[in-house]
């Protein structure tokens, strides 16, 4: 008899500041509804989802389990994206305005600057059709930065890279601040990127090597 190894649950990641803390950026009243609403349902729903396939897995019933990974993939993809995007940001007074070190000179050689960056980023964030999420993504097979966009709450691991900058474009991340002016919000936020994280990421998955 096959032995099932069960997953520990899921939880909700403190949040490395307080709700209000990013104001004038993103306002409470969002950080609130988006992480104690809508990150929490996708934390229980993956638990749920991921429960439920250990069962199916126990019973061997394979229909079962095919049938949960759609629950698996959005639910699981909505807590690691947000996991990461709570710490990409931070509070605008400690913001330091750009990258440093090896991820500077990284941006900068394959992008040309830093300007430049930001505004290929921007323009393929905001061209998102419906809900998705605009990365910056490190790619180990050729030690390359990549700009991509994902639908929905897809993982950027499903794109082979290993994900440093993500942003939010579902209408909850923005809609009751910004309302339906999309650019505006990815325009707002590059004032509160916390480039330590990003570059800490980078530098984790490349080694530091620019």
């Amino acid at each position: 008899m096959t032995q099932t190894l069960l997953m520990q649950p899921q939880q909700l990641p403190a949040l490395p500041y307080d709700f209000g803390a990013l104001e004038p950026i993103i306002s409470a009243e969002i950080m609130t509804l988006h992480y104690t609403k809508h990150h929490q349902t996708y934390v229980n729903n993956l638990n749920k989802a991921l429960e439920q396939y250990a069962e199916a897995q126990e019973k061997n019933d394979l229909a079962a389990m095919i049938a949960l990974q759609g629950a698996i993939k959005f639910n699981g993809g909505g807590h690691i994206n947000h996991s990461i995007f709570w710490t990409n940001l931070v509070p605008k007074n400690q913001a330091t305005g750009k990258p440093e070190g090896a991820l500077a000179s990284a941006i900068t050689q394959q992008f040309g600057s830093l300007e430049k960056f930001i505004e290929t980023f921007s323009a393929k964030t905001v061209a998102i059709q419906g809900s998705g999420w605009g990365w910056l993504g490190y790619n180990k097979g050729n030690n390359h930065l990549e700009i991509v966009t994902c639908d929905n709450q897809d993982p950027l691991a499903i794109k082979g890279l290993v994900p440093l900058l993500g942003v939010d474009v579902w209408e909850h991340a923005y809609y009751l601040q910004y309302k339906n002016v999309r650019a505006d919000y990815v325009k707002a936020l590059w004032q509160i990127i916390n480039w330590k994280n990003v570059s800490e990421r980078f530098n984790a998955a490349s080694g530091g090597k620019a």
